[in-house]
């Protein structure tokens, strides 16, 4: 199989590696203020923060890529990738937005004042398959439904519905419509778009080289592109079931069968682990074995010399292993 150019966003590997690293900030917050140039947000700097309270199970980890981070003025922003549909989409993007809200709460006298906070979400799905207007970008906040206005400023919901992005190559107008296309194609390009020459975009595509990847980013690439991989293709057959019955079902099914998969391959790694136990147990029980041996040659007076030779092992490896007996 033909190695690809460049790494695919969708996965846990590509998207951390594109956007999560330290080094390649500026390429997050190139793609921030672009998303949010209409809320009058601008990011100088970001800091990454420890997101650990996000994804609460194996399916969760598997299905959402997220990064926490805070910029210069300590507004919080979750970025997040999803791959899957969930049933309460919405109220987990929610759910998610209430820790950065505690964490703002301090201890003693405190006016209550919070710094704005920004769920983001990339969806490599249509969350609503209803909508005639193929929206890609919808921003959201809380609204008075009476006057129609907005409730309160500082909690904003960004989802994107990358299915929904179709312009091709010639058809790019603004450096945002430039990072739509490359998150959607990246992973398909066999070449660097001669639109996308500015300099954000010749870092991104340097990141993403897949032949600048160590021997070790590689494995972990393959190993997240085989998720992606068994991911997508159960969605899509159940997707598929899901029409011919004339119902959605198959998208509970399909996240059920890919959590079967998960807990096959935990249960296969638990066996792989106690296997390598067993294995480095036995080897340690050998090993005695052997220092026993050399202390009851050395008791029965044989020199390392002879011991060397009785064992066929050099004098060194004999002096050694008498040091540790």
């Amino acid at each position: 199989m033909n190695e690809p150019m460049f790494i695919n966003p969708f996965t846990d590997f590509g998207f951390k590696k594109i956007f999560g690293e330290e080094q390649n900030k500026d390429l997050l917050i190139d793609f921030l203020n672009e998303l949010l140039a209409t809320q009058n947000q601008h990011i100088s700097d970001l800091v990454f923060k420890k997101n650990d309270r996000l994804g609460s199970n194996d399916l969760d980890r598997k299905v959402v890529f997220d990064l926490y981070c805070e910029n210069e003025k300590g507004e919080k922003f979750t970025v997040e990738l999803q791959k899957a549909k969930q049933t309460f989409f919405k109220d987990r993007m929610l759910y998610y937005s209430s820790f950065s809200v505690q964490e703002q709460g301090l201890r003693g006298d405190w006016d209550y004042q919070l710094k704005a906070i920004y769920v983001i979400a990339i969806l490599d799905f249509i969350m609503d398959e209803d909508n005639q207007d193929k929206i890609v970008v919808s921003k959201n906040k809380l609204m008075d439904v009476d006057r129609y206005k907005v409730f309160y400023e500082k909690l904003t919901f960004v989802t994107l519905q990358m299915p929904n992005f179709t312009k091709e190559e010639h058809e790019l107008e603004t450096n945002f419509d430039k990072w739509l296309y490359v998150i959607k194609n990246l992973h398909k390009l066999d070449h660097v778009p001669e639109k996308l020459q500015e300099r954000i975009f010749q870092k991104l595509f340097k990141v993403a080289s897949y032949t600048a990847l160590s021997r070790e980013e590689k494995a972990k690439y393959e190993d997240s592109i085989k998720y992606y991989n068994d991911l997508k293709n159960s969605l899509d057959t159940a997707h598929q079931e899901g029409h011919q019955e004339g119902h959605q079902e198959g998208f509970s099914e399909a996240q059920a069968l890919y959590e079967a998969q998960l807990e096959e391959e935990r249960k296969q790694k638990e066996e792989e682990r106690k296997q390598k136990e067993a294995f480095q147990s036995q080897l340690e029980q050998e090993r005695q074995q052997w220092l026993q041996t050399i202390r009851n040659m050395q008791q029965m007076g044989m020199t390392v010399v002879q011991i060397a030779q009785v064992s066929n092992r050099t004098e060194g490896e004999i002096r050694e292993a008498l040091k540790e007996a």
